[in-house]
């Protein structure tokens, strides 16, 4: 072969691989735009699963079948949605309960879990903090 075939050759090896490049990255951008698509509705999808949750959670004592009067309730958030203070309307608590709201098929996390352990096995306390004299004690401290 002579130089002049080989440069041609070559010429015509580094044409295929700029095309098969080009086609390459306009076939990865079509793939990409139609996950985006589907990554976006999922995304969508969670919200509103993650909204209609935190709905739930604060509405549940007034919706039907809670089981406790709502002015019992007391929302708390993280880690537990609600203490419910039984008997306190009465002025007289009889039973504390910590109440956890799940939608859907959700499931309690690990935190939750293990606060249901810790109350389960009976690992609850009262105490009492009594605060330093405001002015006071900040003042003779310095």
């Amino acid at each position: 072969m002579d130089p002049i075939q080989i440069l041609i050759i070559a010429v015509l090896v580094l044409i295929f691989m700029l095309i098969g490049f080009i086609v390459g990255r306009f076939i990865e951008k079509k793939k990409w735009e139609e996950e985006v698509d589907s990554i976006r509705a999922d995304a969508v999808k969670r919200s509103r699963s993650v909204l209609t949750g935190s709905f739930s959670e604060q509405l549940a004592p007034y919706l039907p079948n809670f089981g406790h009067s709502p002015t019992e309730a007391r929302f708390i958030g993280k880690p537990i949605d609600f203490i419910i203070f039984e008997g306190m309307d009465g002025k007289e608590i009889t039973k504390v309960v910590f109440l956890e709201v799940k939608s859907g098929k959700a499931n309690l996390n690990a935190v939750e879990r293990s606060l249901r352990d810790a109350i389960q096995a009976g690992k609850v306390e009262w105490e009492t903090y009594h605060p330093p004299e405001p002015a006071k004690e900040i003042v003779n401290d310095k």
